[in-house]
């Protein structure tokens, strides 16, 4: 099990990962940029839920982390498909 102090440093690199892709998203050159920063920003956010789960015991952050994996998932493929140009029927 890790410790208080391997927490806050992973809490915290998390942070920065976080902050950096809300700069690219604010801030990309193109559209494929902020999509990147859009999926990658999802990850960050599955594992501060799975981070909280592991530190208060509490098996909803999971729960919700799966819920937002899967939302996350399926938003990248909708927003690739509108960057590439094809509608969902073909």
């Amino acid at each position: 099990m890790m410790g208080p102090t391997a927490f806050g440093i992973y809490f915290t690199v998390l942070l920065l990962g976080c902050l950096l892709c809300l700069y690219r998203l604010a801030r990309g050159p193109t559209a494929p940029d902020r999509t990147v920063a859009v999926d990658i920003l999802g990850t960050v956010i599955v594992n501060f839920c799975a981070m909280m789960a592991l530190s208060t015991g509490k098996d909803y952050y999971l729960v919700i982390a799966i819920a937002w994996a899967l939302l996350s998932f399926i938003g990248s493929i909708a927003l690739a498909k509108h960057l590439e140009g094809r509608s969902f029927d073909e």
